[in-house]
């Protein structure tokens, strides 16, 4: 995988893309690179799938998480911890933002968009995912990345490719999602900056697709 990370990275994607799942082996990978690194599960509204799920794996690699007290929880509030400044105020902390699933939960990231653009050392990247009812092609998909951008008051800056069928996903469904991602990047006129598969299937794609990157957390395949 060849990316270069900004300070801060920040993932959005409609429900069911799997942004999570990227974001948590996002983390991983930059642990990999620095010292200080945090995920932030900033997704509070409706959420189906939590990094705070991977609280032991990221503790145990030295990853704070930063998350609303009544994750896995039966309560769904717009509650965000105080902690979430720290991901502006301290600049030696690299860290992930998984931002949440639609415009609405975009809305969470606008109490600190105007710091993060100040500072300008960060990607938003959208994940997106073919094989979900709401983004099955280059249009819808865009016009859904709009509604995210006009709710958290930023633009993406690119793509990343996570097209899945879960437990069926093969080589051969991740590599027909690849003219899907080229599509969208060109009507956004967005970088497809990473295409995601799961750890199995990485060796079987590997050297057939450009900045791949294997999740090796969280998986559903």
């Amino acid at each position: 995988m060849e990316y270069t990370f900004k300070r801060l990275t920040l993932l959005c994607g409609h429900y069911g893309s799997g942004k999570t799942n990227v974001a948590v082996n996002l983390a991983m990978r930059l642990r990999q690179q620095y010292e200080k690194v945090a995920l932030a599960d900033l997704d509070i509204v409706n959420p189906y799938f939590r990094a705070e799920d991977s609280r032991k794996e990221l503790a145990a690699a030295g990853i704070d998480l930063i998350c609303s007290a009544y994750a896995n929880s039966n309560v769904d509030l717009p509650a965000l911890p105080q902690e979430l400044y720290r991901l502006t105020d301290d600049r030696s902390l690299h860290a992930v933002l998984d931002i949440g699933g639609d415009d609405r939960g975009a809305l969470a990231l606008g109490r600190i968009a105007p710091a993060i653009l100040e500072e300008n050392d960060y990607d938003m990247l959208m994940v997106i995912n073919r094989f979900r009812p709401l983004t099955p092609d280059a249009e819808s998909t865009v016009e859904i990345m709009r509604e995210i951008e006009q709710a958290a008051g930023m633009r993406f800056t690119g793509l990343v490719n996570d097209s899945n069928l879960g437990r069926e996903t093969t080589a051969e469904t991740v590599l027909s999602s690849l003219a899907y991602g080229e599509e969208v990047a060109a009507l956004s006129g967005l970088p497809l900056k990473l295409t995601a598969c799961a750890q199995p299937l990485y060796p079987s794609l590997e050297g057939r697709i450009k900045n791949l990157l294997p999740l090796d957390l969280q998986s559903t395949f």
